[in-house]
């Protein structure tokens, strides 16, 4: 006999009710430029500041494919506009008039023009340069894997477009997210599917690299109140979730959730990166080598970070635990779907 288990997704309206209705009209003269705002992240980022009232201008390469974005505003609220990264004259136009502007355009792998160099550096400081030349606040997402001494280029790169800001715009405020989770996400939903379809699971340089996995509600709540708090710039926060996990505890809790049984087993980094030289060239890899080297590193919040206060915390929001909102999406990967036998 199977049942039917109720499946709820409220957190990524978390805090939306403590907005003050006052404030969200007076921020209706304000206009903001999102760049990247029709992804994973930026979605979110446009919802949290349209309940705010800000005026949205979404700056993506495919307007055509925004236009979920619009019901999440009220009529005219939000407006997608063409721009493209690595042409400085379409950014411009998109940063013109705007009053803060939020880069959140990034890349897991590379392709053609659109490579790490092209879109994390160069992109990145074609939005800096726009946005001093049209006097707008600067809020730049990162990642905390940045560093000019990683063994991947996605780290070197993330670290180049962080001092480019920082040259061109010292003032700037750089959000350094750990893995980010919720229903989109690239990271349960990926690894849900490799269990749909593996009987084994590797487990790269044995499983220990540790991450904080971060919702992407509260990401996206931590820079709306970067945007609405005029007087933090220049600061570089770093965000975590409140659960430090090796790679090997997600495999497990991904494997618990969608109740599979899945053998687990250590894949040495030199030969994950050997077939991340292969899977590399999949339209959209499993594997690259880049992530390969990024897992040498464990990717969480700084002791430094936490002790100045530039975290989730220190901004005021509490972190969602993922146990508490990834089973609330995963449940498709099960076999028998959102049913659950009684007996379980």
């Amino acid at each position: 006999m199977y049942t039917l288990e109720p499946i709820e997704y409220s957190r990524g309206i978390r805090y939306l009710s403590e907005i003050d209705p006052v404030n969200a009209r007076s921020n209706a003269d304000t206009l903001v430029t999102v760049f990247g705002g029709s992804g994973f992240v930026g979605r979110h980022v446009v919802r949290a500041l349209a309940r705010r009232g800000f005026r949205i201008r979404v700056a993506v390469r495919r307007p055509d494919l925004a236009f979920h974005l619009q019901p999440l505003g009220r009529v005219g609220q939000i407006h997608a506009v063409q721009a493209n990264v690595r042409y400085p004259a379409s950014v411009e136009l998109a940063v013109r008039d705007a009053s803060a502007v939020i880069n959140l355009t990034g890349l897991l792998f590379g392709r053609g023009k659109q490579t790490f160099e092209a879109v994390h550096v160069a992109g990145t400081q074609a939005i800096a340069d726009a946005a001093v030349e049209h006097d707008a606040r600067i809020i730049h997402m990162s990642a905390l894997g940045a560093d000019p001494e990683s063994p991947g280029e996605y780290g070197r790169t993330k670290a180049a477009g962080e001092a480019a800001v920082r040259g061109i715009a010292p003032e700037a405020t750089i959000v350094r997210p750990s893995v980010v989770f919720g229903p989109e996400d690239q990271l349960f939903n990926r690894f849900a599917f490799l269990a749909r379809m593996m009987p084994v699971l590797p487990l790269v340089g044995g499983g220990e690299t540790k991450f904080q996995p971060l919702f992407v509600g509260d990401l996206a709540e931590a820079i709306a109140r970067l945007v609405e708090d005029t007087t933090i710039d220049g600061k570089t926060y770093e965000l975590g979730g409140p659960d430090t996990v090796t790679l090997r505890e997600i495999f497990e809790f991904v494997l618990s959730t969608i109740e599979r049984k899945r053998l687990l087993v250590p894949l040495p980094f030199a030969l994950a990166r050997l077939q991340a030289q292969v899977l590399q060239y999949l339209p959209n890899p499993p594997l690259t080598p880049s992530q390969v080297d990024m897992l040498h590193d464990d990717n969480i919040v700084s002791e430094t970070a936490e002790k100045d206060g530039r975290t989730l915390k220190g901004l005021g929001i509490e972190p969602a635990t993922f146990a508490s909102i990834v089973p609330s999406y995963l449940w498709r990967f099960r076999r028998t779907g959102q049913f659950r036998s009684s007996a379980a």
